[in-house]
């Protein structure tokens, strides 16, 4: 059994981990190239965001929006 955890053990450490070992390296170079996966989710959440909120104007202007003060109907 133990050859069993240690085969995990060597799975990640020596192959599934590499690409974070790497950007870890690439920080002390450079800052920016090391967290471009954050700023890629930066700017695709930005992005929904932007068109979550177009998409409820639009509603709003239409008057197709149910601002009701109650979330539920046993609240009333």
């Amino acid at each position: 059994m133990k050859s069993f955890f240690e085969g995990i053990q060597s799975l990640f450490v020596d192959f599934l981990f590499l690409p974070m070992d790497w950007l870890r390296k690439l920080e002390l170079t450079n800052w920016w190239t090391a967290n471009i996966l954050n700023w890629i989710f930066i700017i695709i959440c930005c992005a929904a965001m932007t068109y979550w909120i177009k998409q409820l104007n639009i509603f709003k202007s239409n008057n197709e929006d149910e601002q009701d003060t109650t979330a539920h109907s046993f609240l009333k």
